[in-house]
């Protein structure tokens, strides 16, 4: 187990579930009880003060773990970050994203075959940006790797140059790397504001594919941030020694590169303190036509990351627990439910932790299986869910269940959208996804992309301190 470096603050996580010295959280879901020497070593660690190396591995294991969040101290961008911005055209776009840099740090624009790359080149020259104009089009991931051939600084800041970053983004990001294990850290990407009048840009601003939400995380795949866009990202330069971005792919080469990042070891860190506004459609064919390019990178990236792209991950019993209540088997679904209450009780309580919050964790995991049933229909079979809802003895139950996942989320998000629009507009944003992943899979002649994952076993685990 490596350490936390010395005198790097923590904080634990906002779900962090705290009982006489026993913690609950983090993904996978875990709880860790700390003896009286570990509640010290805590204490410390959120004090940020300096620490033996045994303190330091709780701090390493709270953060890896999600029940924990690094709180690093700014890091000058000057002399340490080079920016990459990747353009074809959009010649408005790259003079604000430019205009939004700090003059100290050196910015490297990749000209990826515009139309017009006279004009690009003005723009560039009039920020003191350097220019890399390829001769022809390759897409973000080759322009992204020309540009990174060229930076000699020990940290490279992919920006799209659709993107206004807020001002200290570069040093609060680099402050990550104070860990010498953290490869790339990302910040929040939000939709640049819209008129009250504009439904799909008010829609965009709760949802957009590329905004990772509000709650800092460790990028894992399958958790609750599986990966961050590469329309901000910012990346150690040695941790791309082994390549940079999969040129061969046209769509989902960010999320190829922080997998292959986290699988040589790296971790990277999403931190949605620090901010990016980016330009999103406007129309609702842009935004389903977006939606439906995103779904099509998913047999490629099946194929590279075996398992990871999972459409569903679940749990066999809470699994088991959902489809037996949305059946309508309501008496079984509860037996079994106390039943898996029960034996979870014993086990917290045999870990001195209280029994009671068995229940809560029960209940959450039989939520979240219900949900993605929802979504998975959603998503990948829309017009036969609804037709089979039709023609079900609850009908109103069966599209329910298909509308939950988006209600969800209106109600958690609260957008300024009514929730009638906000519903059609997520069901046919996860719709075109989804039709983007058959096509990639009817293509690539593989059903992978479309099969659920069910985690053997339990995933919580209970660790002493």
């Amino acid at each position: 187990m490596t350490v936390l470096p010395s005198g790097l603050p923590i904080r634990l996580d906002d779900d962090v579930r705290v009982h006489d010295g026993a913690l609950a959280g983090g993904w996978p879901l875990r709880a860790v009880r700390l003896s009286e020497a570990g509640r010290r070593a805590l204490t410390a660690l959120e004090a940020g003060a300096d620490a033996p190396g045994g303190v330091r591995a709780l701090g390493r294991r709270l953060v890896d773990g999600g029940l924990a969040h690094p709180r690093p101290r700014p890091r000058p961008a000057a002399g340490a970050v080079t920016v990459v911005v990747p353009v074809r055209d959009r010649c408005a776009d790259l003079d604000r994203c430019l205009a939004a840099l700090p003059p100290q740090v050196p910015a490297i624009v990749v000209d990826d075959g515009s139309d017009d790359p006279a004009a690009v080149a003005e723009i560039v020259r009039a920020h003191g940006a350097r220019l890399i104009a390829r001769p022809s089009t390759g897409g973000p991931a080759a322009a992204r790797n020309d540009g990174l051939a060229a930076v000699e600084t020990e940290l490279v800041a992919f920006l799209d140059s659709d993107c206004v970053p807020s001002d200290g983004w570069l040093d609060a990001l680099a402050g990550h790397f104070a860990d010498p294990l953290v490869g790339a850290a990302a910040p929040r990407v939000r939709p640049a504001p819209v008129r009250r009048s504009d439904a799909v840009g008010r829609y965009l601003a709760a949802r957009s594919p590329i905004d990772m939400g509000r709650r800092e995380a460790p990028v894992v795949p399958g958790g609750p941030v599986p990966f961050v866009p590469t329309a901000a990202l910012m990346v150690r330069r040695a941790a791309l020694a082994g390549g940079g971005f999969d040129a061969g792919l046209r769509f989902g080469e960010d999320v190829d590169l922080v997998w292959r990042l986290l699988d040589a070891g790296w971790r990277v860190r999403y931190d949605p303190r620090v901010e990016v506004r980016h330009r999103e459609p406007e129309s609702v064919a842009t935004v389903l036509a977006r939606r439906f390019r995103y779904g099509t990178s998913a047999a490629a990236l099946s194929s590279r990351h075996p398992g990871r792209l999972a459409p569903a991950v679940l749990q066999p019993w809470p699994a088991a627990i959902a489809l037996l209540a949305l059946s309508g088997r309501v008496a079984p679904a509860a037996v079994l439910a106390s039943q898996q209450r029960a034996l979870l009780a014993r086990r917290l309580e045999r870990s001195g932790l209280p029994g009671r919050w068995a229940t809560r964790w029960i209940a959450g995991s039989v939520w979240h299986a219900g949900l993605s049933a929802g979504r998975y229909a959603a998503t990948f079979a829309l017009p036969v869910a609804v037709a089979a809802a039709a023609r079900s003895r609850r009908p109103a139950a069966a599209l329910a269940l298909l509308a939950l996942p988006a209600l969800r989320e209106w109600r958690e998000r609260r957008p300024a959208l009514d929730p009638v629009r906000f519903t059609a507009l997520a069901l046919a944003d996860d719709a075109a996804y989804g039709a983007g992943v058959w096509w990639s899979c009817l293509r690539a002649r593989t059903a992978r992309p479309l099969l659920p994952r069910c985690l053997s076993g339990s995933s919580r685990q209970t660790q002493r301190s």
